[in-house]
């Protein structure tokens, strides 16, 4: 190897080690660095894990200091006196009789955190007011829950029994608020208790009266199979309304509704309707009388005297008119 080869090869191995060398301090500085890195974002994650939690629990205090301002009591003895008082207060306040309704005490049930307590309520009193008294049980400002409510005719007519538990919370230990008298929000006079006047107006409670037997029948003769017509009086041509005109077997038939007596007559051809004789039931498209720019597909026409009448289909008696030369079908001359 001469003196060149030597000194080169003395340079490549000093630059490789250089390189070595340069490599384990980078690691050697680094890893410490990229270890710190880690930690700090660890405890990044940990601050940001403990405001969460701190918000959260702000926030669920605040919670539950607007639920204890909204108990009756931080005691049971007082909370459970203060719940009767108020109940008491409702039960007249909706128009009912004191005497008329059993509270009798529910609980204290052991909850976490808290003790349940409540009254088991049942009384007899008209419908309205009892609704009006479920009314102002729902929208209470208080901390309470009205369960199993159950509302059945009661054994005096006209009043119904009316069944429900009524229970609050007494918070323990409850946080340290002012407690004030909390302000329903809906009145009785308020449009929110309107939305309920439907179960009193169709009276859902009242029990099952079976209808009357309907009136005695008598048949009137004179038409093909005679008709079934109730013994009432006969209704104005303003209230028969021609509803059908239909073929059964291959016969025509017009039907025509009683509003009076809402009961539907039937007529065949050669039946006498309207002060005439029915002669045909016409199905050609015409223009609707009245009102030309519409089609009518179907019409009776009577004879009276010698002149032709018409009734279209969903008019009254009443609405007959005079049919004139070319609205009269080709077939009618011989009838």
């Amino acid at each position: 190897m001469n003196p060149r080869e030597r000194n080169l090869l003395i340079l490549v191995g000093g630059l490789a080690a250089l390189l070595v060398v340069g490599f384990g301090l980078r690691y050697v500085i680094t890893k410490p660095l990229q270890q710190l890195d880690k930690q700090i974002d660890g405890l990044r994650a940990e601050l940001t894990s403990i405001a969460t939690e701190r918000r959260n629990y702000f926030a669920d205090e605040d919670r539950v200091k607007a639920f204890a301002q909204r108990t009756f009591s931080d005691d049971l003895n007082k909370a459970s006196a203060k719940s009767g008082e108020i109940l008491t207060r409702l039960i007249l306040q909706s128009g009912l009789h004191e005497e008329d309704f059993t509270r009798l005490p529910a609980g204290p049930r052991k909850l976490r955190n808290a003790g349940e307590i409540g009254w088991n309520v049942q009384g007899d009193g008209p419908l309205m007011p009892v609704v009006n008294l479920l009314f102002l049980l729902q929208e209470s400002p208080y901390l309470r829950r009205v369960d199993g409510v159950t509302i059945s005719p009661a054994e005096t007519a006209g009043k119904v029994r009316v069944k429900f538990r009524y229970l609050t919370l007494v918070l323990v230990p409850a946080p340290e608020v002012e407690w004030k008298e909390p302000m329903p929000k809906f009145t009785l006079d308020s449009p929110e208790r309107r939305i309920l006047d439907s179960i009193v107006a169709r009276d859902i409670l009242r029990p099952y009266i079976q209808r009357p037997p309907a009136p005695p029948v008598k048949v009137t003769p004179g038409r093909p199979g005679g008709s079934s017509v109730a013994a009432k009086p006969l209704p104005g041509p303003e209230s028969l309304k021609i509803v059908s005109l239909s073929e059964w077997d291959g016969f025509p038939e017009v039907h025509v509704r009683d509003t009076v007596n809402e009961r539907t007559l039937r007529y065949r051809i050669g039946d006498e309707m309207a002060g005439g004789v029915i002669v045909m039931v016409d199905y050609r498209a015409l223009p609707m009388r009245g009102n030309e720019g519409i089609k009518s597909f179907s019409r009776v026409i009577l004879k009276i005297g010698s002149e032709y009448w018409a009734i279209e289909r969903g008019r009254t008696l009443a609405d007959k008119y005079l049919m004139t030369p070319d609205q009269l079908p080709e077939n009618i001359s011989g009838l």
